[in-house]
């Protein structure tokens, strides 16, 4: 069912997917940076107690959820394209009702 891709629209995607996936790249590298700062300064800093552990599990989820968002749910996975699928042909057929 699915319809051949014009170039611009390979192109389009393309360029989508390269975007989604270096800004979960630039994610990932702020929060090591953050983080490694966190706990350098959790472990020598006053106090020398290890709460930077709890930053790290937070954000660490959200990183989580924003991989698995851009590389599993992404424009390029198959559950994604197949529920896209679905609701054109949705869309398609409750527009074909109304005529």
């Amino acid at each position: 069912m699915n319809t051949p891709l014009t170039p611009d629209e390979i192109e389009r995607l393309a360029t989508r997917r390269a975007r989604a996936k270096l800004g979960w790249y630039a994610h990932a590298g702020v929060y090591l940076v953050v983080n490694t700062f966190l706990f350098l300064l959790s472990t020598y800093g006053p106090g020398q107690r290890h709460w930077a552990i709890y930053p790290a599990l937070g954000w660490g989820l959200g990183l989580a959820l924003h991989g698995i968002s851009v590389f599993a749910l992404g424009t390029g996975s198959g559950l994604r394209e197949h529920m896209i699928d679905k609701e054109r042909e949705r869309l398609q057929r409750r527009q074909q009702g109304r005529r």
